[in-house]
């Protein structure tokens, strides 16, 4: 039971905020796709396969990062790191995750299934970006918004020009979202060479953050108005408006507890995009 009690913290299943910031792009995705009527079945793949695919990144992330967490306050009593399971047993659990959800999918489509490669091949390359990539926060909008192509190639059979808008506008709200994360570990980050948005935008962090933050509602707006949603979508708009806006007020002294608790509330800012989306077509 220790053990099992250590790969639930190796997968961070006792920290489920970065599966709601996969799951709302994607529920966001299915609801769209399917005109706000998607099949419960699809519905549940995509939730199921969300948790594995977050579970197994966290896992490999662990495994690749295992020589620098140790040096980072916030990460240093990570099981890997810490030594209380071995690299191997990450790996294994990552493996073991990742053919779990390959799995999942074997009802679906073949475009599904060929975009799911994909996307594994990039969740699992992600933890390497942050060696060379300036950015790396971009590479991981892409991780984290693979559902939205797939989600689509699942309801449609193809994947429209609006879903890779929305797969940009995924890239430009995890490069907000995990700026705030990278604020929090910047001083371990200079000190062990690893590269971060945080780094990178230096003291134009906050107005970088909250640009992306306007490109990223933008988008979702210019895609929700072409598939016809109004109302409820626009409150919902305006109140994921209003996170960004507070968040603004918790990263702007740059403290440590303020940008982690505004990365935290990015959950909320996802759940009311896709409540709106939701509503909108429930309402009707």
């Amino acid at each position: 039971m220790n053990r099992l009690k250590l790969y639930f913290q190796l997968v961070r299943l006792n920290k489920p905020i970065g599966i709601l910031l996969l799951l709302w792009p994607t529920l966001a995705a299915l609801w769209l796709a399917a005109g706000g009527k998607p099949a419960w079945t699809l519905v549940a793949i995509f939730c199921a396969g969300t948790v594995l695919m977050r579970s197994a990144g966290c896992a490999i992330n662990d495994f690749a990062d295992r020589d620098f967490d140790k040096h980072v306050k916030r990460t240093a009593e990570r099981p890997l790191t810490s030594g209380k399971i071995a690299a191997w047993e990450a790996v294994m659990v990552a493996v073991l995750l990742t053919l779990a959800s390959l799995l999942l999918i074997l009802p679906l489509n073949a475009l599904t299934k060929e975009l799911s490669v994909i996307a594994v091949i990039v969740a699992g390359s992600y933890p390497y970006f942050k060696r060379f990539f300036a950015i790396p926060q971009a590479y991981l909008g892409i991780a984290f918004g693979f559902g939205i192509p797939m989600g689509f190639a699942a309801v449609q059979g193809i994947v429209p020009a609006a879903a890779w808008l929305l797969l940009v506008a995924n890239v430009f709200w995890a490069v907000a979202y995990d700026t705030e994360y990278a604020m929090v570990d910047r001083d371990d980050d200079l000190k062990i060479g690893i590269r971060t948005s945080a780094i990178t935008f230096g003291r134009y962090d906050v107005l970088a953050i909250m640009l992306c933050y306007a490109a990223s509602l933008g988008l979702v707006f210019a895609v929700g108005w072409q598939y016809g949603l109004r109302g409820w979508f626009s409150a919902g708009m305006l109140l994921a408006a209003a996170c960004a806006l507070y968040h603004y007020r918790l990263i702007r002294s740059r403290d440590r507890d303020g940008c982690f608790a505004a990365f935290r509330h990015n959950n909320w800012l996802g759940a009311a995009v896709f409540a709106g989306i939701a509503l909108d077509y429930a309402l009707r």
